[in-house]
């Protein structure tokens, strides 16, 4: 079951820096790990998702892609996300095997996760919650929805956009089996506490 923090890498192009932050994040206690990295040329990308995956299996982390299945599937990492103009699922499953998980990018539409899901998506994430860093244009998805998926989808669901230490537990009281965050969390002065902080938010539930 996906439940906890889910890092999605900051772009870092330096390959000692990157590694330095997941570092902090996995000795944090993330879940997931996503590979997300659109500056850098594929054999560029390839080396440093291998070694990004050496470090995930170390600590039990699952390793994901973001859009590219062929990458996810060249270093067998553990699956991949897609974006609604990426790769279909279909075609993704064809590329990464049954076993492996694709998770995909539902903005604020239930009607799209239940579509992801009859596709067989094993994961739906919704937003932006709240005003991005990475991508301030996007619609603000409301809370209610979270709610809503919960009640009618049978996979787990992801919270991503904006999230910080002060409104990530109402994301989590509304349903999020999980938090994505990139800025938040890359971006903290002590990475490993603040990732703590969050996992600790899902205590108890």
């Amino acid at each position: 079951m996906l439940r906890g923090v889910y890092a999605i890498t900051s772009g870092q192009t330096s390959t000692a820096l990157l590694l330095s932050e997941v570092q902090q994040a996995l000795d944090g206690g993330i879940k997931v790990l996503q590979y997300r990295q659109k500056r850098l040329s594929y054999s560029q990308q390839i080396k440093q998702a291998e070694l990004l995956l050496t470090y995930c299996r170390d600590y039990n982390c699952l390793f994901l892609i973001n859009d590219n299945p062929r990458l996810a599937a060249e270093i067998a990492a553990d699956g991949v996300h897609l974006g609604q103009s990426d790769t279909n699922i279909i075609k993704a499953r064809e590329l990464i095997g049954p076993e492996a998980i694709i998770g995909i990018t539902c903005h604020d539409s239930l009607k799209l996760a239940q579509q992801a899901e009859l596709k067989g998506a094993d994961y739906v994430a919704f937003g932006a919650f709240f005003p991005s860093c990475s991508k301030p244009d996007a619609n603000l998805a409301p809370l209610s929805l979270l709610t809503q998926a919960k009640k009618t989808l049978h996979c787990p669901v992801i919270a991503i956009g904006g999230i910080n230490s002060d409104n990530a537990k109402q994301l989590i009281d509304a349903g999020a089996d999980m938090i994505a965050t990139i800025h938040a969390l890359f971006a903290s002065e002590n990475i490993s506490a603040q990732c703590t902080h969050f996992n600790q938010l899902f205590k108890g539930l």
